[in-house]
């Protein structure tokens, strides 16, 4: 008896509910789960998604193009006829197959001792931030973000001469150390997350120092290191200024250095330039096609954290 009781106004409830939708529905009205549409929202995104998409265009159109069609029209119009011979051009004039394995081999270098680096370094500092010389270190390699490179560029000059670091290994190590004062924030603080009661438990079953950081610590940075991956993979991958200063052997150069003989005193080949452009995007274009699901992992764990 009691449970009929207690049915009976749960059933009038839902009829009421039920009731209700009906009734805004048939006035037009949205349900309460609905989410209107932020208009203002979209329209930025629209327009901030054009600033990226009518360069990418432009480009394109300009690959394709003979330098008579370049020089006529607004620039926007599609080219007719298509001169894929620009491409050709560019992978001989820019010696693409090598230029392509310098940069592969410096970005690859970079990224492995970057991840292996920073993510120590910055467990150490984690775990002993309370100790006067860990944070004294941590607030050291952040002050290192605020130096621009153009004050160190001519020091860092001379100093890989006299090293023989004037390379590609040179480059690595560069890049890797270099790279430490961001990647450490980044890694700090989410390490700084996990839960200190995994590494006492491995600690417990016998584990040294390196054993939790490699089974228990490293596997837990994915997301992470992911994110620092593709910042220096993009770093590595298009810089010009520190290739351009610090390698002296013609052929170790790397793609940006190669695009640069499209660069004349009076003139620019802008059509062959542009193609070696869109060749040297397309390996890394391929490599986030491939990894996004990984950045987006990442992105999405590290907020949760």
């Amino acid at each position: 008896m009691t449970t009929a009781t207690n049915v009976a106004p749960q059933a009038e409830q839902e009829l009421d509910a039920v009731t209700a939708n009906d009734r805004r529905k048939r006035r037009g009205e949205p349900d309460d789960d609905t989410r209107k549409t932020n208009w203002w929202a979209t329209a930025l995104i629209a327009v901030c998604s054009l600033t990226v998409l009518i360069p990418l265009y432009l480009a394109v159109v300009v690959a394709l193009k003979t330098p008579e069609q370049l020089t006529q029209g607004t620039g926007f119009e599609l080219p007719n006829p298509i001169r894929w011979e620009n491409f050709a051009d560019a992978w001989v004039r820019t010696s693409f197959p090598q230029a392509l394995a310098n940069t592969a081999f410096i970005t690859v270098g970079s990224v492995v001792f970057t991840l292996l680096t920073s993510s120590i370094v910055a467990y150490a500092i984690a775990r002993n931030i309370h100790r006067p010389f860990f944070k004294g270190v941590f607030f050291y390699l952040l002050a290192a973000l605020f130096i621009p490179f153009p004050i160190i560029m001519l020091p860092l000059v001379k100093q890989t001469s006299i090293l023989g670091l004037d390379n590609q290994v040179g480059m690595i190590i560069l890049y890797t150390i270099y790279g430490l004062s961001l990647n450490i924030f980044i890694y700090t603080a989410y390490i700084r997350s996990i839960p200190i009661e995994l590494e006492e438990a491995a600690r417990v079953d016998g584990a040294s120092t390196w054993r939790v950081f490699w089974q228990v610590i490293f596997p837990l940075l994915m997301p992470m290191n992911a994110t620092v991956g593709i910042l220096t993979c993009v770093w590595a991958w298009n810089d010009f200024i520190m290739p351009l200063v610090v390698l002296t052997d013609p052929s170790a150069r790397t793609l940006p250095l190669a695009q640069y003989v499209f660069q004349g005193q009076f003139n620019t080949d802008y059509t062959v330039a542009f193609a070696s452009y869109l060749m040297a995007m397309a390996p890394l274009l391929i490599v986030y096609i491939f990894s996004q699901r990984w950045v987006i992992s990442g992105v999405t764990r590290g907020s949760i954290k």
